[in-house]
């Protein structure tokens, strides 16, 4: 059974250059790209008009970026290796409140994602090394410290009960930490190639994990096993992401198409494209209609929206 999804609306030059990151909130979306900036739009109207631009951010550029669910509370990470964090005052106006930078450099952070309730934060490396990190106390101290095997740590994700972080790396590895232990709980076979998103279901009972195998492999978070594969995508995969009920998985691809797959099914329910350049970071919004909608971003600097055709 297929779904329909239209296009709303298309944001043709959000960014000079490719977009890497989406983050979304309950009411705009946070976008970042090669540029020094980062830019809100407003979700809630047709047209999403730009409510702000926070320049000069990260003066390399910026690769990645992370909201909280059910705080106001963001975090952007820049080539130059630092993290900012972002909070959004009750006027809906973003301010700096802080960073993470404890003598980082360039490749000691990469992908991040934040706590639900936005109080601690995890990064990865291009060491391997995965930490998390306290934003809750002052000075944001380190408070994990995950070794791995050293292979680049190309993703990373926090699950929403703040129990696990888990991980992807370069030479096809996935991990599962148990942050309440401080231990591994597993170590995933299955990819052998690098692994570019990790994302974990919103009842943490699946861990989705994909990158250059085009393969979307689906494993049990209590127990480790691979329980499934999702085949579908031409090229690398570049992003995951659950909607808010666990049913569907939205992916993004290196061959610009986007997939949404059922998950009691296993089956790809609808494709999308967005050109022929990468496309980077696929991400739902919060659903506050019947309709659900998500967003695409990628090397056509564009942004684009898009809605269920039934609701």
């Amino acid at each position: 059974m297929s779904k329909q999804y239209l296009t709303l609306h298309t944001l043709p030059d959000a960014h000079p250059s490719d977009v890497f990151a989406l983050a979304p909130t309950n009411r705009s979306i946070l976008s970042a790209s090669g540029s020094s900036t980062i830019r809100i739009h407003d979700t809630t109207q047709a047209d999403f008009p730009l409510l702000q631009s926070l320049e000069g951010v990260h003066p390399l550029g910026i690769h990645h970026l992370a909201t909280a669910r059910e705080a106001r509370r963001a975090a952007s990470a820049g080539f130059e290796g630092k993290i900012k964090i972002w909070s959004e005052g009750e006027d809906g106006t973003w301010k700096a409140d802080g960073e993470i930078s404890d003598q980082l450099k360039a490749g000691d952070v990469w992908s991040i994602a934040l706590s639900t309730d936005g109080k601690y934060l995890a990064s990865s490396s291009i060491n391997g090394k995965i930490n998390v990190w306290s934003l809750a106390e002052e000075g944001n101290p380190k408070i994990r410290d995950y070794e791995t095997k050293g292979s680049f740590g190309m993703c990373v994700d926090l699950s929403r009960d703040g129990r696990f972080t888990a991980s992807g790396h370069e030479n096809g590895s996935i991990y599962v930490f148990d942050n309440d232990t401080g231990r591994l709980t597993h170590s995933l076979a299955g990819l052998v190639k690098p692994v570019r998103s990790v994302a974990f279901s919103p009842s943490t009972t699946l861990l989705a994990a994909a990158g250059d195998s085009r393969t979307i492999a689906l494993y049990d978070v209590k127990s480790g096993e691979q329980i499934a594969n999702l085949a579908g995508h031409g090229g690398w995969v570049l992003s995951l992401d659950w909607s808010d009920t666990g049913e569907y998985l939205l992916s993004g691809s290196h061959d610009g198409k986007a997939k949404i797959w059922r998950i009691e099914t296993r089956q790809c329910v609808a494709t999308h494209s967005h050109g022929d350049k990468p496309l980077w970071t696929a991400k739902w919004l919060p659903k506050s209609t019947r309709s659900e909608m998500f967003a695409l971003g990628g090397g056509n600097n564009a942004i684009s929206f898009y809605r269920e055709a039934a609701g």
